[in-house]
């Protein structure tokens, strides 16, 4: 599973950092996909976020993790995480795998590419009894070039037994998380892919 998501997320970047001429500095988007890089992504995952990043020299750092919620509460700070060097701009890819019918498991895929190097992260997400057969629904950020400062939520999978006007996160929640935190109330389970720039010990000198 790690290696077919590594091929994948190693694709996907290499595809989508060609396509990203329209950078501004620190600063992270999401990627509006090519057909081939949708395709690649559908046949190989369940849900998939991919972003391009384009930072100053003073950010040495990415951290990546996902939380897990459940009616609002934090229940599991580190589903998954990765930290790994990087410079000057690069992409980030979330995935989750496919479900299997016969297994309550879910593997959650992270994979960050950045100055011609790649990393990965992948971790097997079991005893998920139910969750499979909840309505669901996803979303990222919607703002272009939205700055890199602070602590950001980037993407969210949301699953609620009750469907009836089920919706996913608006804007608002990503573009000021705290006051908007009673938006994951309504659902059963939330899982948050968040990520962090951090500067390096010499950040900003010459």
């Amino acid at each position: 599973m790690k290696k077919l998501f590594l091929f994948v997320a190693l694709s996907v970047l290499v595809l989508s950092a060609c396509a990203n001429n329209d950078s501004q500095s620190n600063t992270i988007s999401t990627v509006e996909l090519t057909e081939r890089e949708n395709a690649i992504l559908t046949i190989t995952s369940d849900k998939s976020f991919v972003f391009d990043f384009d930072i100053d020299s003073e950010y040495k750092e990415l951290s990546v993790w996902v939380e897990k919620y459940e009616f609002g509460k934090l229940v599991d700070d580190k589903i998954n995480s990765i930290i790994t060097p990087v410079e000057t701009s690069g992409s980030i890819v979330f995935a989750t795998s496919k479900w299997d019918g016969s297994v309550k498991h879910q593997a959650f895929n992270i994979g960050i590419s950045s100055n011609g190097s790649t990393g990965s992260s992948s971790n097997l997400i079991e005893n998920l009894t139910g969750l499979d057969k909840m309505s669901s629904v996803w979303g990222d950020f919607l703002e272009e070039n939205k700055s890199i400062e602070g602590e950001l939520v980037l993407a969210s999978i949301c699953y609620s037994s009750d469907d009836s006007g089920m919706s996913s996160l608006s804007n608002d929640f990503y573009n000021d998380v705290e006051g908007h935190m009673g938006e994951l109330d309504k659902y059963d389970v939330v899982y948050l892919l968040k990520a962090e720039f951090n500067i390096g010990e010499n950040g900003g000198d010459s």
